[in-house]
C-alpha cells in the first residue's frame, strides 16, 4: 500500500468517525422525551423531499455515484460491471431508504409537509 492510498483512507476513516459521531449525537437527542411532530421533523431532516440531495440519504446516494463514477474510470473495458451496482446502490438508498422515511414522517404527522 503506498503512501497516498494510506493517507486517503485515513482522511476517509476519520470522515466515517466523523459522521458516527454525528449520527450518534442525532440519536442521543432522541432517547429524551419527544412527540410525534418533533421526532418527523428531525426524521424530515434525514430526507429532503424537493431536494433530495441536501438530506443525508442524498449526500450519501452523490458519494456512490461519484464511486461509480471512479470504478468506471478504473475499468473502462468492464461496460460498467463495477459502476452498475454502486448507481443501483445511490438509486435504492434515494428510493427506498428515503421513501420509506418519508412515509413514516407521514405518518408520525400528516399535516407537518404542508406547514
Amino acid at each position: 500500500m503506498t503512501g497516498r492510498l494510506r493517507t486517503r483512507l485515513a482522511r476517509v476513516r476519520a470522515s466515517v468517525g466523523i459522521t458516527q459521531l454525528a449520527l450518534q449525537q442525532i440519536e442521543d437527542e432522541l432517547t429524551g422525551e419527544i412527540g410525534a411532530r418533533e421526532l418527523a421533523q428531525i426524521l424530515r431532516e434525514l430526507h429532503h423531499e424537493d431536494h433530495r440531495q441536501d438530506g443525508v440519504f442524498g449526500s450519501l446516494a452523490q458519494l456512490l455515484t461519484v464511486a461509480a463514477q471512479a470504478a468506471g474510470r478504473i475499468e473502462p473495458d468492464c461496460d460498467g460491471d463495477m459502476s452498475g451496482p454502486l448507481h443501483e446502490a445511490a438509486a435504492l438508498i434515494t428510493e427506498n431508504a428515503g421513501l420509506q422515511t418519508h412515509y413514516a414522517t407521514r405518518a408520525l404527522d400528516p399535516q407537518g409537509e404542508f406547514a
